[in-house]
């Protein structure tokens, strides 16, 4: 089957005369594509149809680099980029420079991302979400798309753009896309080629940490579901027994009615593989684990319900890379 290349646009001139046909889904991307973002356009693809049309964007947004970030040295692979969106089921990718973004220079009017932006990779990065949320502002205003679908991975950029586009009034859907993983466990990231093979199998912490995590919050909410199942009598202190849980077994009443899923076990399970990978060689250098409300990325405490968000930031080497599982804590709660 022979793949039709993608049309290339360079300006917004050319993406506004495009006939368009049914919805338009955009995938904004910086670029140095992989399979996370064709997972993305193959799943725009599916949402819009045949008859439909997929944008990619490829655009290195300064606004959202730092001071001593890796502005300069982070992966422009366009050929590359327009190969794999084509396969992937793109019909354009949009690669303005940065003066077609931005013409009069750095914006004096930006979003703000308010107080979740300041949070976990806010605190870490300062501006880094001003900057993420005024290139997808413009970005959206110039492909004009009916859905926009970006990666679970970065959940606090998801969660950020989601409110801007509730708060502000954009007319179109947002789509958040599950993750995707290497075989061994290790979330996409155009990061990951800077990462040496040593420096890989320190990295390998991040996605364990959240998986045991993960581990700990199901044991959890099966042990109180099984709680609330078994009536208060021997044979529910016996099946608790069964499942390992002999503390709980003393006093089934008590797990019965305790909090829905404990927020500091499932904290310190991830934290017990960071602390570990800390004294591999090369070290892993922990920036933050945090486990945190959906809604507005704060840290959740022991008496949770609802979905919370299970992430982890963290430098192997001179790369810096992120992660997450999301949880439900409350009755029957199981990761999403």
């Amino acid at each position: 089957m022979t793949t039709i290349p993608p049309v290339l646009l360079r300006t917004a001139d050319e993406l506004y005369a495009r006939v368009r046909h049914g919805r338009r889904a955009v995938v904004m991307t910086m670029g140095a594509l992989h399979e996370g973002h064709a997972t993305l356009i193959r799943t725009a693809r599916d949402l819009v149809g045949p008859d439909g049309e997929v944008v990619a964007t490829v655009f290195v947004n300064p606004l959202q680099f730092g001071a001593g970030e890796d502005l300069d040295r982070y992966p422009r692979t366009l050929d590359a980029d327009l190969e794999i969106a084509g396969r992937a089921g793109a019909d354009a990718v949009f690669a303005p420079a940065v003066d077609e973004v931005y013409p009069g220079g750095e914006p004096q009017v930006r979003i703000t991302a308010g107080p979740m932006g300041e949070r976990l990779e806010g605190a870490s990065r300062p501006g880094h979400f001003d900057g993420m949320l005024t290139v997808v502002a413009k970005l959206l205003h110039l492909t004009r798309p009916d859905l926009a679908l970006y990666g679970q991975k970065d959940a606090q950029q998801l969660a950020l753009i989601r409110r801007m586009v509730r708060d502000l009034n954009f007319g179109v859907e947002i789509v958040g896309v599950p993750t995707v993983r290497e075989e061994d466990g290790l979330a996409l990231s155009s990061r990951n080629r800077y990462l040496s093979t040593a420096e890989r199998r320190t990295a390998l912490a991040l996605s364990q940490a959240l998986f045991a995590g993960q581990d700990r919050h199901a044991a959890q909410e099966a042990l109180c579901a099984r709680a609330r199942e078994v009536p208060a009598t021997r044979a529910r202190a016996e099946a608790l027994g069964a499942l390992g849980e002999s503390r709980a077994a003393a006093d089934a009443h008590a797990v019965a009615t305790s909090a829905p899923g404990s927020a500091t076990a499932v904290r310190d399970a991830a934290r017990l593989v960071l602390d570990d990978a800390a004294r591999a060689t090369p070290p892993l250098e922990l920036d933050y684990l945090a486990l945190v409300d959906l809604s507005d990325f704060t840290e959740i405490g022991d008496d949770h319900t609802g979905e919370a968000v299970l992430a982890v930031a963290a430098r192997v080497g001179a790369t810096r890379l992120i992660d997450n599982v999301h949880l439900t804590f409350g009755p029957f709660g199981a990761a999403s």
